[in-house]
């Protein structure tokens, strides 16, 4: 059995963020069989427990995770190409009114805020944007397979295998996709529900069959819906709802 960095296997174990981890073992916040573990690059076993100190967790509780519809225009990321990021929705004056978290917007709400995953220029809906490591590492870790779904709006005619092909026989940049979902929603709207993200996965999905995407709204992330909250507004996750 091989030693592991403890800030990797804290993210393993979903105690925290590697780059949290880190934080957490310089300010010796973390115990390990009951010894404070206060070295960066120290080494565990997998069969020793790991603790979060008081100091640590108080400091998890305070990071907050912020929910957008995104409109379009907008891109999840940094700023590119003379289009804002979406975090400059995040003000006050846009808070939506039906927001039920108790939670009073900070300035500090906003440091170290990330997306939790793509939403692109041209897309609109749900965006996740956290400073919380954990829910980072659900919705975008590498064995994250948390759904996500959308209603795609699409013009084009689709081949007699080309539902079937949407569902499980396409490959993007030279992966076979995971299994989808996808239906019709309608006569011109399919709803699809993912496992991944590549960039762009829909649209190109898409052009492999023949179709063209002219609308796209992500709706849900796992547990988490988009529900009644308006274009351009943002609500905070609430401390009892879980993706």
């Amino acid at each position: 059995m091989e030693p592991v960095r403890l800030s990797k296997r804290m993210a393993e174990l979903g105690l925290c963020s590697r780059r949290e981890a880190d934080e957490y073992i310089a300010k010796g916040w973390v115990r390990v069989d009951g010894v404070v573990v206060d070295v960066l690059g120290s080494k565990v076993l997998p069969t020793q427990r790991i603790e979060l100190q008081r100091q640590a967790q108080a400091a998890q509780a305070q990071r907050v995770t912020i929910l957008i519809n995104k409109p379009v225009g907008y891109v999840s990321g940094q700023a590119e190409k003379g289009y804002e990021p979406a975090v400059v929705l995040i003000k006050p004056d846009n808070l939506w009114a039906g927001d039920k978290s108790g939670l009073r917007f900070s300035r500090d709400h906003l440091q170290g805020l990330a997306p939790a995953g793509r939403l692109d220029i041209d897309s609109v809906g749900l965006l996740v944007l956290t400073q919380d490591g954990r829910v980072a590492k659900t919705l975008i870790g590498e064995d994250s397979d948390v759904e996500k779904e959308y209603l795609v709006r699409v013009t084009g005619r689709l081949p007699p295998d080309g539902l079937a092909l949407l569902n499980h026989g396409l490959s993007l940049d030279g992966e076979r996709l995971k299994p989808a979902r996808v239906e019709w929603q309608n006569n011109d709207q399919l709803r699809f529900i993912l496992k991944e993200g590549k960039k762009r996965q829909i649209r190109r999905m898409c052009e492999q069959v023949g179709l063209r995407v002219v609308g796209l709204k992500r709706i849900r992330i796992g547990r988490i819906t988009l529900g009644e909250l308006p274009q351009g507004k943002w609500r905070y996750l609430r401390s009892d709802e879980r993706f």
